[in-house]
């Protein structure tokens, strides 16, 4: 929805189809950057072409109608006017400097002509390019205009599809279809006049054709060629030789016109499906032209830079930004951040802070830049320098597989795997929270192994983003030589907690955690609890065991003792002496109702019993 600022469905199409199908050549995507880059240097140019774009139709869904035979007449008149539309974007392309080269205005880019060598960046060369992709269909917007009446009803048979002179065969009958009906329709103030019944009526119905209606109180004045052919109440119904004689040519035209009608139609839907390999290539540039036209427009609008592209193994992006959460904070809010990665130097980041500062963002925005100058669109940043990737591998969000049996953990772990088995050293690599859906010495330990099996393995190197929660994570960084540790920037003002989304060098600490259910609008005494509880496990040192543990220095300590010892560790926030003590000496037994006090002993109790 950020990029797709096209005005055709046939733009929008190709739009997805790009974005699902990034580049590897860089011929290829420098040639669209340049066609990107001609749309944002000039807004009349823009405008203008975006205008016309508005107009044409779907011309790929009108040319499988028309192949499959079922194309209306209506259509047929969109197809002439988008037809007509690919003339006025060629003379829009003439208006912006491309003339002579062409080989003469509107209908110099021929549909034969050979395709022109890759554009060299210039204006000219750009939309020499451009038009020389609109192939002429002059003639087939002739036969159209020649075969189809301006305004066509619905459906054909009833003599209004096709245009005057273009059958004599079916003019003719039209002719002498309209005289029998001009002759019904007066024979009606003929036979009043010359029978002197001024009540006759001529009708028609479906089981006696025409006839002419004489109430019974005029029935003394019938003719007597008059032939009875129903009686009613008040009135009879009869019909004379030269009215059944009109009657039997109006219906014998009305079918003849039927037939040839639809025998003319069919013949020029087949011509026009002949016309099915240039219409094709037609559709294709118009698509194309539109997509270089609303990526320019977002471009300008959100001020979007071009990336520099080459084959190197370098990520540079300067001021960074999300395009799509950008769009929905107010103008000029978004925090922009530099990301620098190399397979030769920094290729992995551990990226540590809290929750909502903006770790997932970061990351994000990182994939979605190269993804964007991979498609050949300009892309939100100051400066973005992309070594090409060959694929971008991301492990993100929390979800769970219900109908195969698939728990959060094992899907992460999966996707996971399937990473680690395909990625190669020229992949971009994204990784938020590894290992969070277990416990947290498994996906801490997880964690780490992932990191340094992405640093260490000979295939791999990739570049890479991890994201996590586990701050022990960043001692990796002192042992790898291309790790490196980052983290969001964040401020306490006033006891509460400040998020700058500003990565920078250097791991973190904390995680913040308890200020953020906080800002989530926990109930107070939750909060307080956690608070309680944060500090029992800084006091018991609980997180230095976690570090200890996942760097197997734990493991080993608790070699011989099994799971007993690592349960033992994990249990470490129901030690029972110390914070037993506190809680009761911290208990407000003044203001404790009798029920409150027996729940609460009744709860210090088992919990010494368990203890």
């Amino acid at each position: 929805d950020t990029l797709d600022l096209t005005r055709t469905a046939m733009g929008g199409r190709l739009m997805r189809r790009w974005l699902g199908q990034p580049l590897l050549s860089l011929e290829d995507l420098n040639q669209r950057l340049d066609a990107v880059e001609l749309f944002a240097q000039d807004a009349f140019l823009r405008s203008g072409i975006r205008a016309i774009l508005a107009q044409i139709p779907d011309l790929e869904r009108i040319l499988a109608r028309v192949q499959t035979g079922v194309v209306l007449p209506r259509e047929l008149i969109s197809l002439k006017t988008g037809l007509e539309g690919r003339d006025q974007l060629v003379q829009q392309l003439d208006a912006s400097g491309f003339t002579e080269a062409s080989g003469g205005g509107s209908s110099g880019a021929s549909g034969d002509r050979e395709e022109e060598p890759p554009p060299e960046g210039s204006k000219e060369s750009v939309t020499l390019w451009l038009s020389n992709q609109l192939p002429t269909v002059s003639d087939l917007t002739q036969l159209i205009e020649a075969a189809v009446a301006p305004e066509p009803s619905a459906s054909v048979g009833d003599g209004n599809v096709i245009r005057e002179a273009f059958s004599a065969e079916l003019d003719q009958l039209k002719r002498a279809s309209g005289d029998a009906r001009s002759f019904i329709a007066d024979l009606e103030s003929r036979e009043r006049e010359r029978t002197g019944i001024r009540g006759l009526k001529v009708g028609y119905n479906q089981v006696f054709g025409y006839y002419i209606e004489v109430s019974k109180a005029n029935q003394e004045q019938v003719p007597q060629d008059y032939v009875r052919r129903q009686t009613l109440t008040n009135a009879e119904r009869y019909v004379v030789p030269k009215l059944k004689e009109y009657e039997s040519l109006v219906l014998n035209a009305r079918e003849q016109i039927d037939q040839l009608e639809r025998d003319l139609y069919r013949r020029l839907c087949a011509q026009i499906a002949d016309y099915g390999p240039v219409l094709g290539r037609l559709a294709a540039a118009i698509a194309r032209l539109d997509v270089f036209a609303a990526w320019a427009e977002v471009a300008v609008n959100n001020a979007y830079v071009r990336p520099s592209l080459d084959q190197g193994n370098q990520i540079r992006i300067k001021d960074g930004r999300h395009p799509v959460v950008e769009r929905v904070l107010p103008v000029g809010s978004f925090v922009p951040n530099d990301v620098d990665l190399s397979n030769d130097d920094a290729r992995l980041l551990v990226i540590t802070g809290p929750n909502m500062a903006g770790k997932s963002t970061f990351i994000r925005q990182t994939a979605l830049i190269t993804l964007m100058a991979q498609v050949g669109s300009f892309v939100p940043a100051a400066e973005a320098h992309i070594g090409l990737v060959d694929r971008i591998f991301t492990r993100v969000g929390l979800q769970d597989d219900l109908s195969t049996g698939q728990s959060t953990f094992m899907v992460e772990m999966l996707e996971t795997a399937a990473i680690l088995n395909q990625a190669t050293s020229r992949s971009l690599v994204i990784l938020d929270e590894i290992g969070r859906g277990t416990s947290t010495y498994d996906g801490l330990s997880i964690a780490r192994s992932v990191i340094e099996h992405l640093h260490n393995d000979p295939r791999l190197g990739c570049k890479t983003l991890f994201a996590t929660h586990y701050h022990e994570l960043t001692e990796v960084a002192s042992l790898l030589p291309g790790v490196r540790n980052f983290s969001v920037a964040v401020t306490e003002e006033g006891g509460d907690v400040v998020f700058l989304h500003r990565i920078i060098a250097g791991g973190a600490d904390r995680s913040y955690g308890v200020h953020v259910a906080q800002l989530a609008g926990l109930p107070p005494a939750v909060v307080s609890r956690a608070w309680e509880v944060l500090k029992e496990l800084e006091m018991t040192g609980a997180a230095g065991q976690v570090s200890n543990y996942a760097s197997g220095k734990a493991s080993r300590q608790a070699s011989g003792k099994g799971s007993r010892s690592i349960a033992a560790m994990q249990m470490a926030l129901f030690q029972p002496e110390q914070p037993l003590m506190d809680e009761v000496l911290g208990l407000d037994i003044p203001n404790l109702t009798p029920l409150e006090a027996i729940n609460k002993l009744y709860e210090l109790q088992q919990r010494a019993r368990d203890s």
